[in-house]
């Protein structure tokens, strides 16, 4: 299995800037932000570049000394995405995987199943590759913010199918159905409920739901990708997960982004994925 750390590099309108006290300063196109993350454990880099900062996460609530702009959309390569400042202070883009949508988008999948879709980076990535991609997630609110960056990357209607529902349940359909997908893309969070209040909880459901999702592989599948971003998963067990199923071709790792005040890397979440080299899968 090999182990790699991926960061990166192709952002024009994102940039970390600074890390330091438990915060990151990001520049999201014109707007700068501050908001927490726990793995940073280490000083800030330039104390003097916080003061920049246009939205500070303090507590649970932003507070703005400037207002974000009114139509606040950033791109990466042909994909563009709306941003907001959530109340759980995400914007709605994760930049760390720009690695996995330009590994997306050298695969030639013809169909493609995306399960905690979330915002759609990924969906958007695999659908501008030429499949047809299956998006499911449990949130009515995502599902629409997914829907509206899909619209501003200019994807056709008839390239993605919407589904608001539990991971799991779905895809144990799909296996009753016979459906087959040439790839898989899971992004599943450490704690969530379903739109029915199914209970996930990624330790106990996510070996389940990996081997589920391999019975609905087509004989020829093209890749099979996981994120996570719990600190009690290592990337070498999520990497083993995936060679249960799929064999010994697993790379795995951490995602990171590199600022631009030290070049610090920040750790960012863990993946572990799985390319075809053209033989069948085992049974």
């Amino acid at each position: 299995m090999v182990h790699s750390i991926l960061i990166p590099e192709e952002w024009r309108d994102y940039e970390l800037v600074d890390t330091g006290d438990g915060m990151k300063l990001e520049r999201w196109g014109q707007y700068m932000m501050a908001r927490p993350d726990p793995r940073i454990i280490w000083s800030k880099g330039d104390p003097e570049l916080w003061k920049k900062a246009d939205a500070v996460f303090e507590g649970e609530n932003w507070k703005f000394r400037n207002e974000p702009p009114q139509d606040w959309v950033v791109s990466w390569e042909r994909l563009r995405f709306m941003l907001r400042p959530t109340d759980f202070k995400h914007t709605g883009v994760f930049p760390e995987q720009a690695v996995n949508w330009q590994w997306l988008q050298q695969k030639k999948a013809t169909r493609v199943l995306n399960l905690f879709a979330y915002t759609g980076g990924a969906t958007m990535a695999a659908a501008l590759a030429g499949a047809h991609v299956t998006h499911v997630d449990s949130s009515k609110p995502a599902m629409m913010w997914a829907g509206e960056n899909a619209r501003l990357s200019r994807i056709s209607k008839d390239k993605i199918r919407w589904i608001q529902e539990d991971a799991l349940k779905f895809v144990s359909r799909e296996i009753r159905r016979g459906v087959k997908y040439d790839g898989i893309i899971m992004d599943p969070p450490r704690f969530g409920r379903g739109p029915s209040g199914e209970v996930w909880k990624l330790e106990e459901k996510l070996p389940e739901l990996v081997r589920a999702a391999h019975e609905i592989l087509s004989p020829t599948p093209q890749f099979f990708l996981i994120n996570a971003y719990t600190a009690d998963l290592s990337s070498i067990a999520l990497g083993n997960l995936l060679s249960d199923v799929m064999g010994k071709e697993v790379e795995s790792g951490e995602l990171g982004l590199k600022e631009s005040s030290k070049g610090r890397v920040l750790p960012a979440g863990i993946f572990a994925r799985w390319k075809s080299l053209t033989q069948k899968i085992p049974n």
